[in-house]
């Protein structure tokens, strides 16, 4: 059984698949040094949705069974690898609007009630949302009028995730092989050969291919979009305190205080989805001028932060909100389509693509 991929779906399916199936041989391949996809550039957030995204999403149709998999998911990762591997803070989750967005502000604070209403059966709680702008004057932001609370959301930390669940994955005899990009995948009548770019061939009964946004490249039959989202990370800044985690403009913009108290910011996409449709790393001057004009006009105004770090990730996105766990050839499991939720949605479909592969 062959894993392509080591980011979170891809370790979680392989260490569900290994309490299924003790007896099976399963290796992980990733292309990079690390597991170089989204699930080590992400910004930590353990979130399903604030309610600007949600009133968008529902349009798309099915949007209660999306956050249910979201919540399941977060649960199933927080059960698998520990809130305190994963340095899990159920600081919530805060949506900014700024006074000149009034009528967005309006149009969420109504939408309280029946989020609530319609969230309650899911979270298992009468209240997720509430509107707490009376405390947004503590957080300082910079010409901020509205702010609405997810009271069920946190933060954790990736790299400690990631590192817990590679440890796990080796400690269950599942090898992780690093700098092995696979290049094709060919199958005959007694399996698969899955040809590697370094000349070697793996030989699988299974696959599985849990590559996100790079899914296309060896599957291009597969209904998913790169989407590549900017990250910069300041200096530390000791006397800001930023608790909790920060959405800005539906979404596309994102934000919180890491432990280091390093502000992490990132988004932008939206402002050219053309130019981010790529599953090429790398920064462009028009977002990271938008973060940074963020960063000082309304996350910490009155700073001048230096900017220490700068770094982007790919995400995957489709036309359904749901991701793609589905055989896509014969004995070739695709589980990709995370749709910029991978936090939330990895551990959940990981272990659905475990259970499909588990009985054929």
């Amino acid at each position: 059984m062959a894993i392509i991929g080591a980011g979170l779906v891809g370790l979680t399916a392989a260490l569900y698949l290994k309490q299924l199936r003790p007896t099976w041989r399963v290796v992980v391949l990733e292309r990079g040094a690390l597991p170089s996809g989204a699930s080590t550039k992400n910004a930590g957030f353990a979130c399903f949705g604030s309610i600007s995204e949600l009133i968008e999403q529902e349009k798309r149709g099915d949007l209660l069974a999306v956050v249910a998999a979201r919540w399941a998911g977060l649960a199933r990762l927080r059960e698998l690898v520990g809130d305190a591997t994963l340095d899990y803070q159920p600081v919530g989750g805060y949506e900014l609007f700024r006074h000149e967005e009034a009528t967005l502000a309006a149009e969420c604070r109504d939408k309280i009630d029946y989020f609530n209403a319609l969230l309650a059966p899911v979270i298992s709680q009468v209240r997720t949302f509430r509107d707490v702008s009376s405390e947004a004057g503590r957080y300082g932001f910079g010409g901020v009028g509205t702010l609405l609370q997810n009271e069920h959301e946190g933060s954790l930390d990736t790299g400690r995730m990631m590192r817990a669940l590679l440890a796990r994955a080796w400690a269950a005899d599942v090898p992780v092989l690093t700098n092995c990009a696979v290049e094709s995948i060919e199958t005959s009548a007694n399996g698969h050969r899955l040809r590697l770019a370094n000349g070697a061939v793996v030989e699988a009964g299974q696959v599985l291919l849990a590559t996100n946004a790079f899914a296309t490249e060896l599957l291009p039959e597969l209904a998913v979009t790169p989407g590549r989202g900017q990250v910069l990370v300041t200096e530390p800044l000791p006397e800001v305190h930023l608790t909790g985690t920060f959405h800005y403009d539906h979404g596309y913009a994102y934000f919180r205080q890491l432990p280091d108290h390093r502000i992490l910011l990132g988004g932008g996409r939206n402002l050219d989805f053309g130019a981010e449709e790529t599953t090429e790393a790398g920064l462009t001057a028009p977002v990271q001028a938008y973060l940074e004009t963020l960063l000082r006009e309304v996350v910490v105004p009155g700073h001048q932060p230096r900017i220490d770090y700068r770094w982007s990730g790919v995400m995957g996105f489709g036309p359904a909100l749901a991701p793609i766990i589905d055989w896509v050839r014969p004995g070739v499991l695709a589980a990709v389509r995370c749709n910029g939720m991978g936090v939330a949605l990895g551990a959940g479909t990981g272990w659905q693509a475990a259970m499909k592969l588990a009985v054929g």
